[in-house]
């Protein structure tokens, strides 16, 4: 693994980018409300808390080195004296990324939501009445050192394509334990011929497995949840349901009619 100081950052942050995840109905692109088709799960499937904050990266390497990141772009790196404070991701980070433990050998990446804050999201208040940052552990992934060799391009189309090692449900159970950062909450877990297949269906799905948020930082916080992920135990199949599409795509419907 090259020293901190001679990585290719560049390459470092696409292979370490957390990829999109589509929802759990299809999205219709001309009107954005959600179409009838649903995506096919099957055997078993965790239910997770989907928290409405920030997208960052704990990114680790062999003796220790880390770098912290949003979503797009790299905004520390260890013994940093000045950092980026892009919305607060640093500060709620840093503490955790200087006690958890480095890889043996490859980078681990930690992805973690940031929420609440001052006007992180527009649902900060949702989570706070004030202005305290909270995170929550929602995957991890091992990633070959050799991938960060390859040209920009390869990189970004590895990725994309599934490239990145994501830990099962078991093992990131068992990697939050050993490090001790909270999760994003396990809701249930149910077979897949249990899934709702009719926007009506999922929106009451919704509605009972979570109807208010179970990670409210203080007594002030607004509470309403911004919806669900949906993934199998082995992380092979994974979508989102948010309340906000299901309930504009029904307001789409009611128009129509």
């Amino acid at each position: 693994m090259p020293a901190l100081a001679n990585l290719d950052l560049d390459a470092l942050n696409s292979a370490t980018k957390y990829p999109s995840i589509l929802t759990y109905h299809e999205l219709d692109p001309r009107s954005g409300g959600l179409l009838e088709t649903a995506t096919a799960f099957s055997g078993d499937v965790i239910l997770t808390e989907k928290i409405d904050g920030t997208n960052a990266r704990i990114i680790t390497l062999p003796g220790g080195d880390y770098f912290l990141g949003s979503r797009e772009e790299l905004l520390y790196a260890r013994g940093d004296r000045i950092w980026n404070p892009k919305l607060g991701i640093v500060e709620a980070l840093r503490p955790l990324a200087e006690r958890i433990s480095a890889p043996a050998d490859g980078i681990r990446v930690y992805y973690l939501e940031v929420y609440g804050g001052n006007k992180i999201t527009a649902a900060s208040k949702q989570y706070t009445g004030g202005t305290t940052l909270g995170h929550r552990l929602f995957d991890v992934a091992e990633i070959d050192a050799a991938t960060l060799e390859l040209p920009q391009a390869r990189i970004a189309s590895w990725r994309d394509g599934g490239g990145q090692y994501f830990h099962t449900e078991d093992e990131l159970t068992e990697t939050a334990s050993e490090e001790e950062i909270e999760m994003a909450p396990r809701l249930a877990r149910v077979a897949a011929s249990e899934l709702p297949t009719g926007i009506d269906e999922m929106q009451a799905f919704l509605t009972h497995h979570l109807s208010k948020t179970l990670v409210a930082l203080d007594p002030d916080a607004g509470g309403r949840p911004e919806g669900i992920v949906l993934r199998t135990t082995d992380r092979s199949v994974i979508a989102k349901a948010r309340y906000q599409n299901y309930a504009r795509t029904l307001q789409l419907r009611a128009k129509r009619n």
